[in-house]
């Protein structure tokens, strides 16, 4: 079992570990790549994972349920930490929902369940993305606008890859290539990009990162336990939801606390610690996983 998971883990965490070396030692501009990779490269991944042939929507379904109950159950058990911690809600609440099952989750679930555990997790992945869209960003911001939201390339191609999914068009084989070559450049760019990301944040509220950096992944850990029996999840969905759960709080918090003004360094400084954390916690998470 711990080879299996040192077999998991190490490949994600060397890319990370490249990607902030990468930053000490050339101090890049990564602004134009994390455009490209959000705007151009995910909404290929997205596509191309949900409407392939692989991804069946009825059989994901309770997993679907689950994720969505996944990232609103962490968030209320998150509540009352903010308020022991007499911190705003709204700067430590979000990132205790919405994980980084981007930049780990996807290379975890392939590394740990090969092309069956992909598209899935994509589909996570994308659940989570609308749900900080529009719940987070309704918590940061009672009064965000969500018009821009469909204007957004990562719900466009939400909404036509789950239409390619459940009513599989055709589509020419060499466009169906084109697109996934596209969209599997994400991955590693991703953990380079989060590399990046680690070295250019600090410590300056390290004990709040300490607390949110513990709080996410238990949370989540033990949300995914109570729900997956009571979902009827396959054992290979129960282990993704569970790897999902573990998983520390996404870089993409510290750009919506950012866009909102609500105490961007309190937020990075929760990432930054949250997924130096991770490499205590989505070991015990695929250790669940894996039984």
């Amino acid at each position: 079992m711990l080879a299996r998971i040192l077999g998991i883990i190490l490949p994600v965490f060397s890319i990370i570990a490249f990607g902030w070396m990468y930053a000490w030692r050339v101090k890049p501009d990564m602004s134009m790549v994390n455009r490209i990779s959000m705007n151009v490269l995910a909404p290929a991944l997205v596509f191309s994972a949900l409407a392939s042939k692989d991804f069946d929507v009825g059989a994901n379904k309770m997993l679907l349920v689950g994720s969505i109950g996944v990232v609103l159950g962490s968030g209320l058990l998150a509540w009352p930490f903010a308020r022991l911690l007499d911190t705003s809600s709204r700067t430590f609440v979000p990132p205790m929902m919405f994980n980084n099952c981007g930049n780990m989750g996807l290379p975890l679930a392939v590394l740990a369940y090969g092309a069956a555990g992909f598209s899935p997790m994509v589909a996570l992945f994308t659940i989570s993305n609308l749900l900080q869209f529009t719940v987070g960003a309704w918590i940061i911001d009672h009064h965000a606008r969500f018009g821009s939201l469909l204007r957004n390339p990562m719900v466009i191609s939400t909404v036509v890859g789950f239409a390619f999914a459940l009513a599989h068009p055709p589509m020419p084989e060499w466009l169906s290539v084109a697109i996934k070559l596209v969209g599997d450049a994400l991955i590693p760019m991703m953990l380079l990009s989060l590399g990046v990301r680690l070295y250019e944040a600090n410590f300056a509220d390290w004990h709040l990162g300490l607390i949110g950096g513990i709080v996410c992944p238990l949370t989540g850990i033990a949300t995914a336990a109570l729900l997956s029996p009571v979902l009827g999840l396959t054992h290979t969905q129960q282990g993704l939801l569970l790897i999902f759960g573990s998983l520390p709080p996404a870089v993409l918090n510290f750009m919506v606390a950012e866009q909102f003004k609500q105490e961007p360094a309190k937020v990075a400084s929760i990432v930054l610690v949250g997924n130096l954390l991770a490499v205590v916690f989505v070991p015990l998470g695929l250790t669940f996983a894996l039984r």
